[in-house]
């Protein structure tokens, strides 16, 4: 536990420190003593005029910057953190936008209310009372000790307390939508979605497809755990998605190989990996290309080459 907070907080110092990116603290209205989280953004993010790149992580344990703590732990900062993909993006021109989306709560120690006694005590000797209330507390104080040598992990009792609008991945994708994203004067916006984090950016279309469809040049999922159908999707986002989507999948065959799916939308390849935590970094050249070929083909009203593959869905109803 103190190892994955150590490398928490190392990746967010790393964020600001080596991608120069600002955090930033949602609810962007919080009052001083409601819960909060935060976001990460570069200097140009809402300001860039041509491209921003929004990256989210998927699900568990991991936070802000981070793909896979597997892979920070056992290989190496760049294939298990966002870092590469922030400082090429960078490079490349792009403003940047890291979403937290497992940020969702805080966790505070539950206030343990104690009974009153019954009686108020004016018919009681001061002294019998001193003495009753000094054996009640030894008590308290020997059966708490107890319970932390019985069971050392529940020291504390804890409650959760929820972030306003950012009470689960799906709020937040939304919620940074609706207070940076859609604020952004990128001509072309892309996503980088890993795992949970395409099923997270799925349900921000359902929500906000007019927007998202106005502003989203391209998006690459990697191993996305998304699903049209339990999602409900509609025909509309579906076509779009086969459009505008590309999902670099686990799979021995080699890099940007085609690989058949049974679902109605966007094209899926091979990420040159079957390890799921690793196809964001396996896959990092072929996203920019993708996203290059992508903006390259909107200006010349064009699609991009990766969804002309020939396994590419003909049929909308299976």
């Amino acid at each position: 536990m103190l190892l994955m907070k150590i490398i928490t907080r190392y990746v967010y110092e790393l964020l600001e420190s080596d991608c120069n990116l600002k955090k930033i603290s949602i609810p962007v209205d919080a009052t001083e003593s409601e819960p909060k989280s935060f976001i990460f953004m570069s200097e140009d993010a809402l300001t860039n005029p041509q491209k921003l790149m929004v990256l989210i992580h998927g699900s568990g344990v991991v936070r802000a910057g981070q793909w896979a703590r597997r892979l920070i732990i056992n290989e190496d900062l760049d294939s298990g953190t966002q870092i590469p993909f922030i400082k090429r993006a960078m490079d490349e021109g792009y403003g940047v936008i890291v979403l937290n989306p497992n940020e969702n709560y805080i966790e505070v120690e539950k206030q343990k209310m104690h009974k009153q006694s019954s009686s108020d005590g004016t018919d009681e000797p001061a002294g019998k009372r001193e003495r009753r209330d000094k054996i009640s507390k030894e008590t308290r104080k020997r059966r708490d000790f107890y319970e932390k040598y019985r069971n050392p992990q529940k020291e504390k009792e804890m409650m959760q307390l929820f972030i306003r609008e950012n009470g689960s991945p799906e709020e937040h994708a939304v919620y940074v939508w609706d207070h940076f994203i859609a604020q952004a004067a990128a001509e072309n916006v892309f996503f980088v979605a890993h795992s949970y984090g395409g099923l997270a950016f799925v349900e921000l279309m359902i929500q906000r497809e007019a927007d998202v469809k106005s502003k989203v040049t391209a998006v690459a999922l990697t191993d996305s755990v998304h699903n049209v159908w339990h999602q409900e999707a509609g025909k509309t986002i579906r076509e779009w998605m086969r459009e505008n989507c590309c999902n670099w999948v686990s799979s021995s065959e080699p890099l940007d190989t085609s690989v058949e799916s049974m679902l109605p939308d966007c094209p899926r390849v091979s990420a040159g990996t079957d390890r799921h935590e690793l196809t964001s970094w396996k896959s990092f050249p072929s996203i920019f290309k993708f996203f290059a070929e992508a903006s390259e083909a909107k200006s010349s009203s064009q699609k991009p080459a990766l969804t002309r593959r020939s396994h590419r869905i003909k049929h909308e109803e299976l």
